[in-house]
């Protein structure tokens, strides 16, 4: 993920996911959200993934919190809006757009929801929504996971890929989300 976000800086238009977007590309609004959404979702991203480390969680657990604070207000601030923006945008017409854009909006309300119940100390609820946050955060990875499966496997056309991998890249994540909440999670 890191090498694909590195690909977009310094910033140019005309690499990679970009090409195929150049329809959109003389929106101000749309340069800015995909560079918002690029810079932030890996940083969440890498972010995520120290936050569900039980060592780190109890031993560094200053490190834990601001790390968790970095992630809960670049997707809430950032990575979600300017991901509902280009998901407005998205290829593979209205179904895709509007997985998109489902996509955004459950992690900006995820997220919300996991800041909310940290400050009102509710920390069961607090892991139970990171959890869930976390699982969209993941679509960044299991949405190109299963394209390069469906496309290997089936050979499709890349629009009907586009529209499966929409909703295939974060449904099932949430699904498993929940499947961890109700095994592991202690209500």
């Amino acid at each position: 993920m890191l090498k694909i976000t590195l690909q977009y800086f310094p910033i140019d238009f005309d690499v990679a996911f970009l090409r195929i977007k150049q329809q959109y590309i003389r929106f101000t609004h749309y340069k800015i959200a995909f560079y918002i959404h690029v810079f932030f979702s890996i940083f969440s991203l890498l972010a995520g993934f120290t936050q569900f480390s039980t060592k780190i969680r109890v031993n560094y657990a200053r490190l834990h919190k601001g790390i968790g604070w970095l992630y809960l207000v670049s997707i809430i601030v950032f990575a979600a809006p300017s991901g509902l923006i280009i998901g407005y945008y998205a290829n593979g017409g209205f179904w895709s757009q509007l997985a998109f854009c489902l996509l955004a909006l459950g992690w900006f309300w995820f997220s919300l929801q996991s800041l909310l119940a940290l400050t009102q100390k509710k920390y069961r609820k607090h892991q139970i929504f990171a959890i869930r946050s976390f699982a969209l955060t993941l679509s960044a990875i299991t949405l190109r996971l299963w394209k390069y499966l469906i496309v290997l496997i089936f050979q499709p056309r890349p629009m009907d890929v586009y529209q499966i991998v929409a909703w295939l890249g974060w449904v099932l994540n949430l699904i498993i989300a929940e499947i961890i909440i109700q095994k592991y999670i202690k209500k």
